[in-house]
């Protein structure tokens, strides 16, 4: 499975896990360009309560069991530190876009979450770690 499978599969199960905590998932892949070369995007938009979360997914391989799986990429750190300043702003700036095209006050409760995935397709298992309000 490439990365590009890995991280759609991770989406899912990240959706499955908001909607098991009572989330309402409004929108999913919400991209936005700025120009023909800056394109960002965020991987679920949902609500619980009166509270807007933007929710960026970030998944990778890993063993839980003892059968090492070959690696697609450095694996050497957590998923939710592949999310730096650079994305971080860049996430601020398309929840803010979101909401302006929805006419939403910016001023409404709306946060910024990251959701951590670990997946062993082995035994199609998934570790989430959910971070709430985790930009700011």
């Amino acid at each position: 499975m490439n990365t590009k499978k890995i991280g759609s599969f991770g989406e899912e199960v990240a959706c499955r896990y908001l909607k098991g905590k009572r989330y309402k998932i409004l929108e999913r892949n919400y991209s936005k360009n700025w120009s023909a070369v800056k394109k960002g995007e965020i991987d679920i938009i949902c609500k619980k309560e009166d509270v807007i979360s933007f929710v960026e997914v970030k998944t990778i391989r890993q063993s839980f069991g003892r059968q090492e799986i070959p690696s697609l990429e450095r694996q050497d750190f957590l998923p939710e530190e592949k999310v730096d300043f650079r994305k971080r702003r860049k996430l601020i700036k398309l929840a803010q876009s979101w909401l302006t095209e929805n006419k939403i006050p910016l001023e409404s409760k709306w946060q910024i979450d990251i959701i951590a995935i670990k997946v062993d397709l082995n035994v199609k298992k998934a570790k989430i770690n959910h971070f709430r309000n985790a930009v700011s």
